[in-house]
């Protein structure tokens, strides 16, 4: 039976000779053309050789592949920007009236702004979320508890607590911003679908920092395939790049077995470095990010954690970035960072040679002379 029914080519054909628009002879010419097309490409698919920079779209002119040299560049911004944008970001509408709480931590983020000292984690997220859109950047934050943040920590979106009215710092950090510049959305409970979809849209926004959190880093394992299949392998098998960045809470802090390790060593495993190959650690060439599959940090400073955020749209080329999230020191008295080591300005302790920037390693600044006994 199968055999003998007429094939989806031929009923379409008969319909449209039917409907008197077209004649045999229009079908044969349409017929002959693709054939043509088919049989050419397979001639010169026996000899083909992919180039690197075919993926380019029209988005992604201008970006670098592996075999070009992308220079390290500095992510420090300027103080005055700083202090601007920091105080748009932690002022609210005289007449707003937020949770008590809520407004005692926007009073002590002010002061942050104010003194320059005493940074928390929140907040160097932040001032990175705002100085990229000043800089004309889309920022896009989604996950499953993202505008309070998981350990009430960020805080983007705040509710009137009479009218239930909310607003958002982020939005108002230039005049007459537009709303969809910073975008942070409370995610449906897929791993696997949200962060599919984040992927796809870093794919066609290279300019665009966006990032995925988990509620708790192992709930990525309910997005696993996105991870094997597409994130560490992408560029390898379709010469794609994204700058997804993906925020994974991890620690042990008594949370329960499903709300401590975002596992490290799996994303580790997945890494493509050649273990038996010692990378150039040249300053301003490093070339060891550009060829590798993805980066995976563990971030310990507010200040660090900036710069690593910034880095993603500041250079030449787009990366995966797995972070190592912190729990216990969102809020830890020793997690702070200075104002002047988010800045450009040179000859403070938070400059290197280069300027401010990424730390890849920071040296413990502790002698351990008690431990020695």
């Amino acid at each position: 039976i199968i055999r003998n029914h007429p094939s989806a080519l031929q009923i379409y054909r008969n319909k449209l000779l039917e409907s008197g628009q077209v004649t045999d002879d229009d079908i044969g010419n349409i017929s002959q053309k693709v054939s043509t097309i088919l049989n050419d490409e397979f001639l010169a698919s026996k000899d083909y050789v992919p180039k690197r920079r075919d993926w380019l779209s029209a988005y992604w002119t201008g970006f670098k592949s592996p075999e070009q040299i992308s220079r390290v560049r500095n992510t420090g911004v300027k103080p005055e920007i700083l202090k601007n944008v920091g105080k748009a970001i932690t002022t609210l509408p005289d007449n707003f009236k937020p949770h008590r709480a809520v407004k005692k931590v926007y009073e002590q983020r002010a002061q942050m702004i104010e003194t320059g000292e005493g940074l928390d984690w929140a907040m160097g997220e932040a001032l990175a979320f705002a100085t990229l859109l000043v800089e004309g950047n889309h920022v896009r934050l989604s996950g499953q508890d993202v505008e309070r943040g998981t350990f009430s920590h960020r805080h983007s979106v705040i509710h009137d607590q009479e009218t239930g009215e909310q607003y958002c710092p982020l939005d108002h950090v230039i005049i007459n911003q537009n709303e969809e510049m910073f975008t942070v959305s409370n995610s449906s409970l897929s791993e696997f679908g949200v962060l599919g979809f984040e992927l796809g849209y870093s794919m066609e926004n290279p300019n665009s920092l966006v990032m995925w959190e988990a509620q708790f880093g192992d709930f990525a394992n309910g997005a696993q395939v996105i991870f094997d299949q597409f994130i560490s392998s992408g560029e390898a098998k379709w010469l794609r790049q994204t700058g997804l960045v993906v925020l994974l809470p991890h620690g042990y802090d008594g949370q329960g077995p499903e709300h401590s390790s975002a596992r490290l060593e799996r994303y580790l495993q997945m890494s493509d470095d050649n273990p038996f190959v010692i990378p150039e650690m040249d300053t301003t060439l490093r070339k060891q990010i550009q060829e590798c599959n993805w980066q995976v940090v563990n971030v310990t400073t507010p200040a660090n954690y900036f710069h690593v955020l910034r880095r993603q749209i500041h250079r030449e080329f787009r990366k995966p970035l797995i972070v190592m999230s912190p729990k216990n020191l969102l809020r830890h008295k020793d997690c702070k960072s200075n104002l002047s080591e988010f800045d450009d300005v040179q000859g403070h302790p938070g400059f290197d040679k280069q300027g401010t920037r990424f730390k890849r390693l920071i040296k413990d600044q502790n002698m351990h002379s008690d431990l020695e006994e």
